[in-house]
């Protein structure tokens, strides 16, 4: 939204709800709910209305920018129904599950020769432990098609398996999951290990606007979400993806993730990401051109500028920051040399920030106060039965009556 609005473009959101902290952006021009069903049929009768509305005021079609895997893969099955409509990047839904998918995605990079984790896909909870056991413990479980998972069913896209009965005890949940179960061999974390490339692959094959960035703090620590990323050269991850990129015929915005095996020397691809990353803008350069506003250059007809790296630029996401932060408070790191941006905070748009700041703080007050009241139950003594009167004592009468 500040992407793009700060360059004077209306910006309107699909978004999960009208409470979201996003919602609040001085740049957001119109905000629609998302369809309660999530699927291709109703996002396209959904953007549809969309379109019609914005016909009011400008007769140039929009552009749509997924947000995540699962519109993606939708906007490009959708694209028939779209196209003329819309402004979209030329993908197919083919093409974007060969990389999307996780299972896909390491079949292409076997394929392709380039360096992965060592994965395996069992087809029984015996098969799973097998492998598990020889990929060695404590490994990587991943759903190849996380965007499946059903809300609240408490399954996670990725989870660190330490012992073989809770390989079993995950594998049992497929049905649940919808997609199938991948074991990857777990590359250890570190300082420096933790790679991103972003780039946006123009109509014409180009990629002119990328760049490759160092993930310096991530909740959960040592793995997960960036939490504070630096704008720093890697020839060798950049070469890589670029590679990739060229051999799929990709086009459009991506966002992918390296981890160097420090045995082997070797960068390995995690994940591949067929939209923009949530820390795109740490390589918007000194005139604020990102793959976002690239895309939006592209697509429009007009020529996209040179990318000028801004080295030492860093993106910091406060809250996961300040997690990161309290879970490993001694790594240090150099001060950023190129300035910076933070997800939330900005000068020329508070309401986001303040919306966020007031949604953790009553997340936090919330534990806080399940936290009391279950050490409050856990220090209070047990309630002892009342004591009962003895009963009266009998006469030998009463005996003999009694036999």
């Amino acid at each position: 939204m500040r992407s793009l609005g700060r360059a004077g473009i209306a910006v309107h959101a699909v978004v999960e709800s009208l409470s979201s902290p996003v919602v609040r952006s001085r740049y957001l021009r119109g905000a629609h709910p998302r369809p309660a069903v999530p699927s291709p049929a109703e996002l396209t009768r959904l953007l549809l209305r969309v379109a019609d509305e914005l016909s009011d005021t400008t007769s140039h079609p929009a552009l749509l920018v997924p947000l995540d895997d699962i519109t993606a893969l939708s906007l490009a099955e959708c694209r028939p129904e779209l196209t003329g409509r819309f402004l979209l990047t030329d993908q197919s839904p083919e093409q974007l599950a060969r990389v999307a998918d996780k299972a896909q995605l390491a079949a292409t990079c076997r394929a392709l020769g380039l360096p992965h984790p060592r994965t395996e896909l069992p087809t029984s909870a015996d098969e799973a432990a097998s492998m598990a056991w020889a990929l060695g413990l404590p490994v990587i479980a991943k759903w190849s098609r996380p965007w499946l998972l059903p809300t609240g069913g408490g399954l996670r896209s990725t989870a660190i398996v330490g012992s073989l009965t809770e390989v079993r005890e995950l594998y049992r949940r497929t049905p649940q999951a919808g997609s199938r179960l991948l074991l990857q061999e777990l590359l250890p974390a570190g300082r420096g290990l933790d790679w991103f490339f972003h780039g946006y692959v123009d109509s014409g094959g180009r990629c002119s606007t990328g760049a490759t960035g160092r993930k310096e703090r991530s909740w959960p620590d040592g793995a997960g979400l960036t939490a504070v990323g630096r704008w720093t050269a890697n020839p060798v991850v950049d070469a890589l993806a670029r590679e990739l990129l060229s051999a799929l015929g990709y086009r459009g915005v991506c966002d992918l993730d390296f981890r160097l095996d420090r045995a082997t020397g070797a960068y390995h691809l995690l994940d591949f990401n067929p939209r923009p990353g949530a820390q795109f803008r740490l390589f918007a350069d000194r005139a604020g051109l990102d793959v976002v506003r690239a895309m939006h250059l592209d697509l429009t007809g007009r020529p996209v500028p040179t990318h000028r790296p801004a080295y030492g630029r860093r993106f910091v996401v406060e809250n996961y920051a300040a997690l990161s932060f309290l879970s490993s408070p001694r790594r240090r790191y150099a001060a950023a040399r190129g300035g910076g941006e933070a997800a939330w905070f900005a000068a020329d748009d508070l309401g986001p920030a303040l919306a966020m700041l007031r949604s953790w703080c009553a997340h936090a007050l919330r534990k806080g106060l399940s936290a009391l009241r279950r050490l409050l139950r856990a220090g209070r003594p047990a309630r002892r039965p009342a004591p009962t009167a003895p009963p009266p004592a009998r006469s030998p009468h009463d005996r003999m009556t009694r036999r």
